[in-house]
């Protein structure tokens, strides 16, 4: 997580917790309250709607010296997604989209794991969104390690992933009359994450 200071402020608890860790090996568990998972895809094939998903929880196993016995687990409470209009997440909330009725979560479990960078790492697993099971890849990177200020072991990591949302069966579009569709096939899943190693 970037700094953020007003003009002339004194010292923020940021300040504390700038000293990255040798070794951050451990179980952890995700930090709802300063974890982002955000969306983005191409509206009537000019505009970018942004939104994100706003209830969701997760686990991760991390390993610095065998990287590939790392894990991760995430699921994502359908319900939530949040673009800021509320007709609009009617409609993804409904069966057209995300049929959160049925299928109440979205789920990422990590099968593989491997260090491609010094602080980049390719993390393959199983996406399940509704009935449907893929495989996936996102690269994350490493954004940062601390002891934060109430002694907590912290650990940042950001990715991006882009999938076709028909390979999940999510195929509902209107046609443009000048061409195109109003919703774009192509969808992007954006993680900006922060763990907490468990007790």
């Amino acid at each position: 997580m970037a700094k953020h200071r007003a003009p002339d402020s004194g010292p923020t608890d940021f300040d504390a917790a700038t000293t990255a860790l040798v070794d951050v090996t451990g179980d952890y568990t995700i930090d709802v309250a300063h974890t982002r998972i955000g969306i983005r895809a191409r509206h009537a094939m000019v505009t970018t709607v942004r939104g994100a998903f706003t209830d969701f929880s997760g686990e991760a196993h991390l390993d610095t010296a065998d990287p590939s016995a790392s894990s991760v687990t995430i699921r994502i409470r359908t319900a939530s997604i949040d673009t800021g209009q509320a007709d609009r997440d009617a409609h993804l909330r409904s069966p057209d989209f995300l049929d959160v009725e049925r299928w109440p979560e979205i789920v990422f479990r990590s099968t593989d794991v491997e260090q491609v960078e010094d602080d980049v790492y390719e993390v393959a697993g199983d996406l399940t969104i509704r009935d449907v099971t893929r495989p996936v890849s996102v690269e994350f990177t490493l954004t940062g390690s601390a002891k934060d200020p109430f002694g907590n072991t912290r650990v940042g990591f950001e990715g991006a992933l882009a999938i076709k949302r028909s390979d999940w069966g999510l195929t509902w579009n209107t046609p443009l009359d000048t061409g195109g569709v109003l919703v774009s096939d192509r969808i992007q899943v954006e993680f900006d994450v922060s763990v907490i190693r468990s007790a």
